[in-house]
Parts: C-alpha cells; structure tokens; sequence
C-alpha cells in the first residue's frame, strides 16, 4: 500500500519497536558518561536513556518519550554551543535511543536513523573523547554489530539502506547499516 508520499508502509509490532529502542539504549549507554563528565548537573540524555529502557522493558509509548527527547536534543545543542563536541555528540545518542520508539512504518531510507542513530552517534562521541580516532568508533560499531538480534537486523531489512549524508555519524550509521543486512 502507498502512502501519499509514495513510501510503503512497513508493518511493525510493538514488540518490534521495544526491540528497536532496547538496542538503541544498550547502544547509547556508553556515550552516556562521556555527556555527564563534560556536562555534569545536565540529566536530559540520563532521562531520555531511562524513558527508552522503560519502554523496552514495556512501560507504555508516552508524551514522556517524546518529551525526554527533546530534551536530550536540547542538551545536545547547548553543549555544542559551549564546544563540548564529544558531549554533543554523547547526547545526540540518548535522541536516538528515546526516538527509536517512534519508529515510523514508512518505507523510507531516513527512518533507519530510528534504528542505527543512537549506535552511530555513540561511535562519534567514544571517537572525539579519544581525540578523533576512527578505531575506537570502529569498535564500537562492531560490539552494536554483535548486540544486534535476529528482531533488529529483520526490522532494519524492511527498509530501504541508510541514506547519504550526515556527516561522520552518517557515514557511521552506514557502515553499520550494511553490516548488519
């Protein structure tokens, strides 16, 4: 079936997108630390990781999600404001994670930053905290590969490939992406 913007819709379980945001969560964790040394008073990505995990452990899909993502989006712009990269980067993540639960069922490329965003932006951070080396989010990129379960990788398969563009944690996700199809 098409959709007004020519995009398929996807069917999606809501055990699905708990899958979804529980690997975005194990996924964003480690960034986690590098926001709160950087940032530290600032709980926004602390509370959108924890709306995430709620929802995966299966709390209900709330205003709270959304809510604590924002947020999280927020933090992630006052710290690139105040030159914190690494941490912008750390809180970008936490986004993802509590994004992912709002998977859309469209057959779009641009849905797939719902899956793999929080990974990507995860391997940015651990990257710039470790002064912009590419083998530390190369690592990371392969322990989100191994965490991923067969539920992930068939819902990632339902859409279209990770789209261009993005800058690095594009080009993450994309690495990321074709490793696990």
């Amino acid at each position: 079936m098409a959709m007004a913007d020519d995009a398929a819709t996807i069917e999606l379980t809501m055990t699905e997108l708990r899958e979804v945001a529980g690997y975005s969560v194990a996924c964003a964790g480690p960034a986690l630390p590098i926001f709160e040394r950087e940032r530290p008073g600032d709980g926004r990505p602390r509370a959108a990781l924890d709306a995430a995990r709620a929802f995966a452990e299966g709390a209900e899909r709330t205003k709270v999600l959304r809510d604590t993502a924002w947020a999280a989006h927020r933090a992630a712009q006052d710290a690139r404001e105040a030159g914190r990269t690494a941490a912008s980067e750390a809180a970008r993540a936490a986004l993802a994670a509590a994004s992912a639960a709002y998977l859309h069922p469209l057959a779009k490329a641009t849905q797939v930053k719902h899956i793999l965003g929080a990974a990507a932006h995860t391997a940015r951070a651990l990257e710039l905290a470790a002064g912009d080396d590419p083998t530390v989010g190369a690592e990371h990129l392969a322990k989100a590969r191994d965490l991923a379960r067969p539920v992930l990788a068939d819902v990632l398969r339902r859409y279209p490939a990770a789209p261009p563009g993005g800058a690095r944690p594009g080009e993450l996700m994309r690495r990321l992406d074709a490793a696990l199809r």
